[in-house]
């Protein structure tokens, strides 16, 4: 898939962009039509993402850009995702929960 993720509490824009592989203004976009991306600022009013965000950006690259969903389609399987599997006491996932997660979602379809 990708890289792992460096091991940091919070990330800056040009930082998630070339994790993610796309251009700092699209995770701009992504930020106005996803109301689950809500990164932090600094005083400055500089994007701090936070890990689960990176990751939840990665999410919605996947569901772009591979599986070809719609902008409102990666909404609604964002939704279905969050709802299906409730989040770690911590608010963290791991990139194997989210594959394991993935695969068993897969494998109910195919059933």
């Amino acid at each position: 898939m990708s890289a792992p993720l460096p091991d940091k509490l919070y990330f800056k824009i040009g930082e998630v962009a070339k994790l993610v592989g796309v251009k700092p203004y699209v995770l701009r976009y992504w930020e106005t039509e996803f109301s689950v991306l809500r990164p932090g600022k600094t005083r400055a009013s500089h994007r701090l993402y936070r890990r689960k965000d990176v990751e939840v950006l990665l999410e919605i690259r996947r569901l772009l850009y591979t599986e070809r969903y719609t902008i409102e389609g990666a909404k609604r399987r964002l939704r279905e995702l969050s709802t299906t599997s409730p989040a770690p006491a911590d608010g963290s996932f791991t990139d194997a929960a989210v594959r394991d997660e993935l695969v068993a979602l897969y494998r109910m379809l195919e059933d």
